[in-house]
Order: C-alpha cells, then sequence, then structure tokens
C-alpha cells in the first residue's frame, strides 16, 4: 500500500513543524477532522467570495465607491468586509463592537429580532435536515420532504382550527392543541411519506422521482383545497383561518415578530436526541442503518427490507410533518399556499450533518445564519440578493465537499493519508464501518 503523500512526491516538511504539531492530531481524529475542515472551508469561501465581491463592485455603477483597495487606491462599490460582516454578525444581531475599542457590543442581547429570525429558520431546518437524514440512512433519497411538509402543515392548520372549538380557552387547553395538531402533522407527512415507500418496496418505483412528483401533488392538491373549501373568509389570499393564539406556541423571551420559540427549538433538540439513539441503539435503527448500507445483505441476515423501507419513508415523512406543524404554530399562525422552500433546504442540512442526526442541528445553524445574515444584507447595503445568494451557496458549497481538503491536508503531508499511509487508510475503513460506508459531509 503506498503512502499517498510520497506517491505524489509531496514533502513532509511542506509545513513548519510547529504548525505540523498542532494540526496533525487534530486532522487525524474524524470529529476533530471535521471542525478544522468545515472552519478551512469557511475561510476559503469566504476569500473566493471577497473576491466575487471585489469583481462584482467593480462592474457595477455607483457615485461613491464604498471601499478602495490600499496601495493601488481602485474604487470599488461594495465593500466586502462590510458585507461579510453584516451577514455574520448581523445575523446574531450585531454582538460584536465593529470599529469601537472593545471587541463585544455592550449593548447586545440574545433575545433580539435579528437572532430570533436566525433560530426561526434553524428550528425548522432541523425538522426537514432530519427528515432527509433519515431516508438518506436507510439507502433512500427523499426529495419529497417539501410535499410531507406541505400536508403535515395542512393537517395541523385544520385539526386545532377544528379542534379548537371543543376545548375552553386556557394555557391547558393551547398545550393541548398543540400536541394534537403536531401529531396531525405527523400523521399527516407520515402517510404522505408512506407512499413513496411503498412504491419503493413493492412496485420497484424509483423514489426519487415519486417524492418529487408528490411534492406537485401536494402542494397543487393543497392549493385547491384551501381555495375552495377552507379559505378564510375574507381573505385576499389563499390561506386558512389562524388558529386560536392561545394555540400557537409563544415567542416568550423573542419578540412575536421574529416567528421563533425556544420551546419549539428545545423539542427540536429532543427530537435529534431522540432520533440519534433510535437510530444507533435500538433494533429498528439496526435494520434501518443496515438497508442503508447494503439491502441484499440486511435481507439474508433476516431484515424485512421492503418493511424497513416502508418505515424508513414513513418516519421521515412524519418527521417532515412535524416541521410543517412548527411552521404554523410558531411561525404563520395559519396554513398559507406560500409555503417556504424549507424541505429543499432540509437536503442541503443533511448533506451538510453527513446524515448524522446529531450533526443536523449545527448545519441547521450554519443555514440559519447565513439566510438571517442575507437578509440583514438585503435590508443595511445595495448588495443585489443575487450576489448574497452566491455567497451564501459558496460556503455550502466548500462545506459540503470534505475530500477537497483531505486531498489538500495529503498534498502538504498531514492528516489522513499523510504521513502513515497504512495507518490512515485503516482509520478510514474503521470509518466507513462505523458509519456504515456512508460518506461524511
Amino acid at each position: 500500500m503506498s503512502d499517498s503523500g510520497s506517491g505524489s512526491g509531496t514533502d513532509p516538511d511542506r509545513l513548519p513543524s510547529i504548525a505540523r504539531r498542532v494540526l496533525a492530531p487534530f486532522a487525524d481524529r474524524s470529529v476533530a477532522e471535521r471542525l478544522v475542515i468545515s472552519l478551512a472551508a469557511i475561510l476559503l469561501s469566504i476569500t473566493v467570495g471577497f473576491v466575487i465581491v471585489l469583481v462584482s463592485g467593480r462592474v457595477a455603477e455607483c457615485s461613491t465607491a464604498a471601499w478602495t483597495m490600499p496601495v493601488t487606491g481602485m474604487g470599488f462599490c461594495y465593500d466586502p468586509v462590510e458585507v461579510y460582516v453584516i451577514l455574520f454578525n448581523g445575523a446574531l444581531g450585531y454582538p460584536f463592537a465593529v470599529g469601537e475599542p472593545g471587541l463585544l457590543n455592550p449593548n447586545w442581547s440574545p433575545f433580539n429580532l435579528s437572532f430570533g429570525l436566525t433560530l426561526s429558520e434553524t428550528t425548522l431546518l432541523i425538522f426537514t435536515g432530519l427528515s432527509v437524514a433519515v431516508a438518506f440512512r436507510a439507502g433512500l433519497f427523499n426529495i419529497g420532504t417539501q410535499g410531507q411538509l406541505v400536508v403535515g402543515a395542512l393537517a395541523t392548520a385544520l385539526t386545532v382550527i377544528a379542534a379548537a372549538p371543543l376545548l375552553p380557552e386556557g394555557p391547558v387547553a393551547g398545550a393541548v392543541l398543540i400536541l394534537v395538531g403536531t401529531a396531525a402533522g405527523a400523521v399527516g407527512g407520515g402517510v404522505w411519506g408512506a407512499i413513496p415507500g411503498a412504491l419503493k418496496a413493492y412496485a420497484d418505483a424509483n423514489e426519487v422521482i415519486t417524492t418529487i412528483m408528490l411534492n406537485f401533488v401536494a402542494a397543487n392538491v393543497a392549493y385547491v383545497l384551501v381555495l375552495e373549501v377552507f379559505r378564510a373568509e375574507g381573505s385576499s389570499v389563499v390561506a386558512t383561518r389562524y388558529v386560536p393564539e392561545h394555540a400557537q406556541i409563544r415567542p416568550w423571551l423573542f419578540s412575536a415578530s421574529s416567528d421563533f420559540a425556544l420551546v419549539a427549538l428545545a423539542a427540536g433538540v429532543a427530537c435529534i436526541a431522540g432520533l440519534y439513539y433510535l437510530l444507533e441503539h435500538t433494533p429498528f435503527g439496526y435494520d434501518l442503518r443496515t438497508s442503508g448500507v447494503q439491502a441484499a445483505a440486511a435481507e439474508y441476515g433476516g431484515v424485512n427490507a421492503k418493511l424497513t423501507t416502508v418505515r424508513a419513508m414513513t418516519l421521515s415523512g412524519a418527521i417532515g410533518g412535524i416541521g410543517g406543524s412548527v411552521w404554523v404554530l410558531m411561525s404563520e399562525g395559519r396554513w398559507m399556499a406560500s409555503v417556504p422552500d424549507l424541505g429543499f433546504d432540509g437536503i442541503t442540512v443533511s448533506i451538510l450533518a453527513g446524515n448524522n442526526p446529531i450533526g443536523v442541528l449545527p448545519a441547521a445553524f450554519l443555514f440559519g445564519l447565513l439566510k438571517g445574515g442575507a437578509l440583514e444584507i438585503g435590508f443595511q447595503t445595495d448588495v443585489p440578493t443575487e450576489l448574497v445568494g452566491v455567497l451564501r451557496g459558496l460556503i455550502i458549497l466548500f462545506v459540503a465537499m470534505p475530500e477537497f481538503f483531505r486531498m489538500v491536508g495529503r498534498f502538504v503531508g498531514i492528516g489522513s493519508g499523510g504521513t502513515d499511509g497504512v495507518a490512515s487508510t485503516s482509520s478510514e475503513a474503521n470509518e466507513a464501518a462505523t458509519e456504515g460506508g456512508e460518506t461524511d459531509a
């Protein structure tokens, strides 16, 4: 087995010895390796984005330059430093005092509107990211989380509206309605997810195609139902009536306009822990993971692969449906036709997380941070929203390709496959065995 570093003519002393001693222990450990890779990916994407903002600012027209390049004196219409400061600092509500003597803003509070919006996105993406991750772990590519979210959201809104008159107003009734509405969303999403699961298991239908098509079916059926039957009287948009206020998830410490509730985030974290336990420490999780790695071998070992496929898609759809419930009960207060693309964003979150439930939390927060920061840039600068989308896409793109950074690590002679090819290869094999042969993000 050849050493990749020496095989490619790499000089093992390419990095200074001090840097090697600092970085190598981190790069050789899988969890720390991912953290280092993620940090390197973000820094590199910022560098590339910095150049793109500069070039865009050079070709744009403006009366006054927003940023002047040192030494050359060349002016640019967009200030890349300001863009990134607003992107990250603004998404958190400006905790850092830029340009002031102190590092931290003394007036910053974690319960500000901007941070609330970021956490709202994070909370919703936790559920959709988990939905996609469950299917991935079972070897299924669920593109239909968006449709399951739509169905779950509509089931929640209609159930709560129908059940509310049966209970007296009050916090107890509100808690009951929230639980009943969430259960309805889980059932609605689960049933919608079970359809492509059953088609895959018993008719050999490609789940990618069926889930994509079911997204359109869900969106249009829900739209027609609300338009013709459940539309709120006098509403100028296609939407149901609002669920009672006492049945909505309260924001508490955050502003109501942030559409965020700490209880919902806590439920999302609990869902992460529960799903992780289910996948890693239960017979069902074992069946699901082994089916995802090698369905034929799993069936040979006694796993009912068809039934597991249906169960996995049902569970995936149920979690997506709960995401729709949270969207209705926490953010909108009703079902609206303009459902955001949370299901599709969940695919990105799951890939960033390596399909690991634990990784969904930081991945969803990163995605929420970028979306919240993009809103701040739109409010406070003249930078086009399309350019902000490019910067966001760059960060996600670089974070999602860890193998590139592993190659860089091997090239400079550190990390897996660097100085000890045999050891590193063995480590990768063990990791693959542990992770079920999946490629992490």
